[in-house]
């Protein structure tokens, strides 16, 4: 089973940044949309911004202007860099891919086992 591993949460005080960071286990193939969620205490899981294969970007409207999903398709990799953050940004990000072509399986809905945000002072 591929798995996603994400890296970059931490503690940042309010008005400043992170970047996260999401690539594979393996390498994968079939042009997946790549996603970041996030879940904080007591919400639903949210989709904060989504990039498609092309490039295509879909941001939540709370983070526009503020956050930018970014893709490196030769590693396989995602990054969302995370500007002006704000204490409501405090949750669990989790990284996801819709499908992946590995070793000539596939697989759905694939996601990594999340890493903490916290923004205060």
């Amino acid at each position: 089973q591929v798995q996603l591993v994400e890296s970059g949460g931490g503690l940042v005080q309010p008005g400043g940044s992170l970047r996260l960071s999401c690539a594979p286990s393996e390498t994968i193939f079939g042009n997946p949309t790549m996603g970041w969620y996030r879940q904080a205490p007591g919400k639903q899981r949210e989709l904060v911004a989504a990039i498609t294969s092309g490039g295509s970007t879909n941001y939540a409207d709370s983070v526009k202007g503020r956050f930018t999903i970014s893709r490196d398709n030769a590693k396989n990799t995602m990054y969302l860099q995370m500007n002006s953050l704000k204490p409501e940004d405090t949750a669990v990000y989790y990284c996801n891919i819709d499908r992946a072509l590995v070793r000539g399986k596939w697989y759905f809905e694939i996601w990594g086992q999340g890493t903490l945000v916290t923004v205060s002072s």
